[in-house]
C-alpha cells in the first residue's frame, strides 16, 4: 500500500479530536507590582469572572497566527512580541469539552495598555498576588485597583504562576526585564522592575554593581527631570554582540 492509498482510505473520526485555543499572558509592573491585562467574560462558562485574552485556533490557522490575531481582536494591542510559553491540556481544564491551550506570553512597559484600557470597559490591568518566593510555581490571586480578589476563570490563575514563574528563571540570565522600561530609564526603576517581579528587596549597590558588570547597560550622560531631589542619571539598554 502506498502513502496516498493509505491517506485516502484513513479514517480522520476514528479517534476524538480535542480543540485547541490560544490565551495570553500579557504583563507589566505598575506602582512596583507585577500586572496583568485580564478580560470580563460575558458569556457562559465562567460568565462575569475574569480570563486572559484568547480564543479559538481556527481549522486553517496556525497557533502563532491565532496567537497574532487574538493580541489585536482580544487584546486591542498590535506590534508586541509574543513567544510561547506553555500548553495546558488537562482533560477537565475547560467543562465545555476537552480543550487544549498554548500561552503566550509578553512583557510590556504600563503605558502599552493605556489606549486599550481606555477604550475597552471589559478590560483590565490586574495587579497579581503572588504567594510564594523564589523560582518554585503555584497559582496567584488577582485583584483590582481597590484591592479586591477578582475571580480567575479555567485554569488561569495557574497560567499566570507558570508565567511569574519563568520570568524569574529568566531575569539573572536574560535582559527580558528591560522589555518593561521606556527607552531611557534610571538604575532605580529597573531595580524597582527586578524587586517586583521576585517579590523580594535587593542590595542597591550590589545590584547597580551587577547591572553594570553585566553590560547590560550604558549611561547617556542624561538626568532625569522632575525630580525634587537629585536627579538620577538615565541608563538605556546596550544589546549584546
Amino acid at each position: 500500500m502506498t502513502e496516498d492509498e493509505f491517506l485516502t482510505g484513513y479514517n480522520p473520526n476514528e479517534f476524538e479530536r480535542p480543540s485547541m485555543t490560544v490565551d495570553l499572558v500579557l504583563m507589566s509592573v505598575v506602582d512596583g507590582a507585577p500586572t496583568a491585562l485580564l478580560r470580563r467574560r460575558d458569556e457562559h462558562p465562567f460568565q462575569g469572572k475574569w480570563a486572559l485574552p484568547g480564543g479559538f485556533v481556527g481549522i486553517d490557522e496556525s497557533l502563532d497566527a491565532a496567537a497574532g490575531r487574538l493580541l489585536e481582536t482580544e487584546a486591542r494591542l498590535a506590534n508586541a512580541y509574543i513567544e510561547q510559553l506553555y500548553t495546558f491540556g488537562a482533560p477537565d481544564r475547560d467543562p465545555r469539552m476537552r480543550i487544549i491551550t498554548v500561552a503566550y506570553f509578553a512583557l510590556l512597559p504600563a503605558d502599552r495598555f493605556a489606549a486599550t484600557l481606555k477604550a475597552s470597559a471589559d478590560l483590565t490591568l490586574a495587579e497579581l498576588l503572588i504567594p510564594w518566593e523564589g523560582e518554585t510555581g503555584g497559582p496567584v490571586t488577582v485583584c483590582s485597583e481597590d484591592g479586591e480578589p477578582l475571580p480567575l476563570a479555567f485554569d488561569h490563575a495557574e497560567i499566570l504562576g507558570l508565567a511569574v514563574k519563568r520570568l524569574r528563571g529568566k531575569l539573572d540570565y536574560s535582559s527580558i526585564a528591560f522589555s518593561l522600561l521606556p527607552e531611557l530609564f534610571t538604575l532605580r526603576q529597573l531595580q524597582d522592575v527586578h524587586e517586583a517581579i521576585l517579590g523580594v528587596r535587593l542590595n542597591k549597590p550590589a545590584f547597580r554593581r551587577r547591572m553594570l558588570d553585566k553590560g547590560w547597560v550604558e549611561g547617556t550622560g542624561e538626568r532625569e527631570t522632575g525630580a525634587s531631589f537629585r536627579p538620577a542619571e538615565l541608563y538605556r539598554f546596550k544589546p549584546q554582540n
